[in-house]
């Protein structure tokens, strides 16, 4: 683990510190008493901002962690005898020990895709035992946007994907924790990519893209959050100093920072990315449309890389890397890196494959 807490390393977005505007809004609400669990002005009013960007329709509910919210929202659209298909480098079913599982009670079928994107020629196959009381149920799909591997669904692949859910009685989740990267680069806003793309549920997230500890989760169809209010309690994600979970996500959406922030964080993925391109051994295996770089890296330098600049191994196998850069990421960071790498690299004499 780095010792020096000076540094800016590429082993997450959730590595990062929070955003200046961020402390500064949590600073601006440390005052005063208010009324506790949500029933105060700031947190109706950061609900408002957020209804602004997702629809005046939608129902907003602020929460501690990205899994607490893909939990909650994965209860209000399964049962124990479902199943949700996702793909099988989903979050939900590598990263989150088993918590969708033990608490929602259901079963978790991972797809297998090259990309980390899902379409309906591969959720076909498993729509077959409907009314087969010896299988679980398909009740709904989670799809990941922007994906587990840096990509991100098209507008039209979401609304093929949730259309053909719909037609199948399939409800739709869709794990956003980083949402705003994927709106960046596609250029259009979080409603557009999210809601009225046919998503049914939304897991946004905040924490990811500069706040301390924040998500919402965001519900489309206001009839799947009636019970809510009483599933997040229950979960144990309802805070009871709310106003400053509240807070940030305030600061998010004034001036835009989300968008801002997303927009930094993904123009220094691609920089990253160029770089890692002019690498002796190296090769960038996946399209850079988010904030994150994954490349194949020779096996014999990894240890030497990570001490320059901490990233994970994504595939043990291939030593394929992952490279996730910050909104406070900075171009030095990327070329100090990119510099020390080449120097290091460079007893590869110029090979374009990893040594044995």
């Amino acid at each position: 683990m780095p010792g020096d807490r000076s540094r800016r390393h590429f082993g997450s977005d959730n590595w990062s510190g929070v955003h200046p505007e961020v402390i500064a809004a949590i600073t601006a609400v440390n005052t005063g008493h208010v009324p506790s669990y949500g029933h105060d002005t700031y947190t109706a009013a950061a609900i408002e901002k957020l209804r602004d960007a997702f629809g005046e329709q939608a129902e907003i509910f602020f929460v501690f962690s990205g899994t607490g919210a893909n939990v909650l929202s994965l209860q209000t659209i399964a049962q124990p005898f479902n199943t949700v298909l996702c793909a099988a480098s989903a979050h939900i079913y590598t990263s989150e020990c088993g918590a969708a599982e033990k608490h929602v009670g259901c079963k978790l079928t991972p797809i297998e895709t090259r990309d980390g994107k899902i379409d309906s020629e591969r959720l076909l196959p498993h729509l077959q035992s409907f009314g087969n009381d010896h299988a679980v149920q398909p009740a709904a799909v989670s799809i990941t946007q922007a994906t587990e591997y840096g990509t991100v669904y098209s507008l039209d692949e979401i609304r093929l994907l949730s259309h053909f859910a719909h037609q199948n009685g399939l409800k739709v989740h869709m794990d956003g924790a980083r949402l705003a990267n994927a709106a960046a680069h596609l250029g259009c806003s979080l409603a557009e990519t999210s809601g009225e793309a046919g998503i049914d549920v939304l897991s946004f997230g905040g924490t990811k893209n500069g706040l301390i500890a924040g998500e919402a989760v965001v519900f489309f169809d206001p009839e799947l959050a009636r019970n809510f209010a009483y599933r997040r309690m229950q979960g144990t994600q309802l805070s009871s100093k709310m106003r400053f979970i509240a807070a940030q996500f305030d600061a998010l959406f004034t001036d835009q920072l989300w968008l801002r922030s997303a927009i930094h964080s993904n123009s220094m993925a691609r920089l990253l990315a160029e770089g890692i391109e002019t690498l002796p051994g190296c090769r960038v295996t996946q399209p850079v449309e988010a904030n994150e770089v994954f490349a194949t890296i020779p096996r014999a330098y990894v240890t030497a890389l990570q001490n320059v600049s901490q990233f994970h191994i994504w595939d043990e196998d291939t030593t394929e890397a992952r490279f996730v850069c910050s909104f406070d990421t900075t171009e030095d960071d990327v070329s100090g890196f990119i510099t020390v790498a080449r120097a290091i690299l460079s007893e590869t004499k110029g090979a374009r494959t990893p040594p044995p």
